[in-house]
């Protein structure tokens, strides 16, 4: 079963160009990996010192692998400076549409 996460970050401020980056690099590490479907960085005009990233995963254990990964690690050891708080918005249960592997 396929594993979508929408998940927010919380960074000090003025940080947000920099967290932004730092995801965009995750996404770009990402491109290899078949089992990670969707990665996206987002950010709200409303809240300023937030950066969001939605994911797809052909599994959660896919997605758990990943923060084990040598460039995933490097990442959160830079953006953990920047960072004041996180919030898992919700856990997905994706169910196909525009951007998607094609589901079983």
């Amino acid at each position: 079963m396929k594993f979508g996460l929408y998940g927010k970050f919380v960074i000090k401020e003025g940080e947000r160009h920099t967290m932004v980056n730092i995801l965009l690099d995750a996404a770009k590490s990402m491109e290899d990996l078949d089992e990670c479907e969707v990665y996206h960085v987002h950010i709200s005009e409303d809240e300023p010192n937030s950066v969001f990233v939605y994911e797809v995963w052909s599994n959660e254990s896919a997605h758990q692998a990943s923060l084990n990964l040598k460039s995933t690690k490097t990442l959160i050891k830079q953006a953990m400076p920047l960072i004041t708080g996180m919030e898992r918005i919700s856990t997905l249960t994706p169910m196909g549409g525009k951007g998607f592997a094609k589901f079983d």
